[in-house]
């Protein structure tokens, strides 16, 4: 079970940076929020509901530069149950101009999943980045 909620997150990531929506929406709850602490800029969100979510993304996409990956690290499952799991891990976010490449940001991720019919889906997911980009 253990691996089953980490490929869950790893398929987040993936789909995240090459925003692969239908990915993204097998790997979201339809109730899934997000939420993100930003230092000096205060909380964003939550956003609410996968819908919401996936027009964050896609805004998200247009405004970068570059091609960014989130990579994450220490991944560690903190709870689990047969329908519940909650995952922290590390993240490391880079950029690639082609011509130079840059680190973003950091921070840590906090994921709530819930076991559907589907698999693993992320029902909530809260950031705490250790700067503003």
């Amino acid at each position: 079970m253990i691996a089953e909620v980490q490929k869950a997150v790893a398929d987040y990531a993936h789909a995240l940076d090459e925003l692969n929506v239908p990915q993204l929406e097998a790997v979201l709850t339809e109730d899934t929020t997000w939420t993100f602490t930003m230092p000096g800029q205060g909380v964003l969100g939550p956003v609410v509901g996968r819908t919401a979510v996936l027009d964050f993304i896609r805004d998200g996409h247009t405004a970068q530069t570059g091609r960014v990956r989130h990579h994450l690290s220490n991944v560690v499952v903190t709870t689990t149950d047969a329908a519940t799991a909650e995952i922290r891990a590390y993240l490391l976010q880079t950029r690639n101009t082609g011509e130079s490449i840059e680190m973003i940001s950091t921070g840590i991720y906090t994921f709530s999943l819930r076991r559907s019919d589907y698999g693993w889906r992320i029902a909530e997911l809260t950031l705490a980045l250790d700067n503003a980009f």
